[in-house]
């Protein structure tokens, strides 16, 4: 069905097979500061518009590939079309982010919450397939879900929050109605995410934003089992088994939980030293990160400067590890795009050094 993977250095790295440089994509790498994306954006006429048309999927997916030749396309959609396809009314607000018309903020509500008909989501099942085709195996496509502890934050708060109030104090008060929403993300995230991969997805990504937010206590009973629950649901795709990456934003404390909770990778923010963490994980998963999203803005030698740091904090490669460049979380829209073209070339120049191990391909 799909033509042959020609570059699978990102889906090696994952797995902790030798490589001959460090892969790199970028969190968000297709978004508002490409102008081509701008451009179909506009077209669209709204980000529901492009993010539910299949066609415009493919091609903002395929901007960043064609520009910079990343080592993975990651689908263009939003965490949010879960909690949409349960009928809580999503909107977008320009300038204020995404808010719902029905947030869960009584008993009936949350008892009333179920796993959505995944029909309902299926423009995004038919933007993976679509996707994979125009790629033409030049290289993996990532699938995502947000974490059912994240999901669960904007759907109880009702949109963007900075303190999380309304679901902390559920957390606290109601631990058994956050523990219904919560069960009910998880399975709805595993049937979301087993149907990217049947439809083409060869690497799946929870992007769990909020975890950090959670008190030290409370992260594990509350983010990481519902996140293990998820990766112990997934099954194998058209073309075998498909990799996992876990990124928890501010959860750096808690990695070695995170290495035992089923993921082939963990996604570091810049908060984590590289090499620091794979001291602490050792050959249990693979790494991806971190680069502080805001050198982007500083300039081509400050960029290359960094790339050196963490490339040389991870350090030499053996035939067990695996690192995968990355943001420490999405690029912001004011990125000048020619600086992503010197992250590129940093990458490229510098990480080989790092890959001279027997067996690297």
């Amino acid at each position: 069905m799909f033509a042959p993977l020609q570059n699978d250095r990102f889906l090696r790295a994952l797995r902790r097979q030798p490589t001959d440089a460090t892969p790199l994509w970028l969190m968000r790498q297709a978004g508002r500061y490409l102008p081509e994306y701008r451009a179909v954006r506009q077209q669209a006429g709204s980000f529901m518009g492009l993010a539910t048309n299949p066609d415009f999927c493919t091609d903002v997916t395929l901007q960043p590939i064609d520009r910079y030749g990343l080592d993975a396309a990651i689908l263009f959609s939003d965490i949010l079309t879960v909690p949409d396809a349960m009928g809580l009314g999503l909107t977008f607000v320009e300038g204020e982010g995404p808010q719902f018309a029905h947030p869960l903020q009584d008993e009936a509500a949350v008892l009333a919450l179920r796993v959505p008909d995944m029909d309902k989501l299926r423009y995004v099942f038919d933007a993976v397939t679509s996707i994979r085709k125009a790629l033409a195996g030049r290289v993996p496509l990532i699938g995502f879900a947000g974490s059912p502890w994240t999901l669960a934050c904007y759907m109880v708060e009702g949109g963007s929050s900075k303190e999380f109030h309304t679901i902390k104090a559920m957390m606290y008060r109601r631990p058994d109605l956050l523990r219904h929403i919560l069960q009910v993300n998880a399975d709805a995230v595993a049937a979301y995410l087993n149907q990217q991969i049947q439809a083409g997805a060869q690497a799946v990504m929870l992007f769990d934003s909020w975890g950090g937010a959670l008190a030290a206590n409370m992260y594990q009973a509350f983010s990481l089992d519902y996140m293990r629950a998820i990766i112990q649901q997934l099954q194998p795709g058209p073309e075998g088994r498909v990799p996992v990456i876990v990124f928890t934003k501010g959860g750096g404390q808690w990695l070695e939980a995170m290495a035992d909770s089923g993921a082939d990778a963990l996604g570091l923010d810049w908060t984590c030293d590289p090499g620091q963490a794979r001291a602490r994980v050792g050959h249990k998963v693979a790494l991806q990160g971190n680069l502080d999203p805001a050198i982007l803005m500083a300039g081509d030698a400050a960029i290359r400067n960094e790339v050196a740091h963490i490339l040389a904090s991870f350090g030499q490669h053996d035939a067990h590890s695996g690192h995968v460049f990355n943001l420490g979380h999405g690029i912001s829209q004011h990125t000048p795009p020619e600086a992503v073209t010197a992250l590129v070339q940093a990458v490229r120049e510098l990480s080989p050094a790092y890959h001279r191990v027997s067996g690297a391909v």
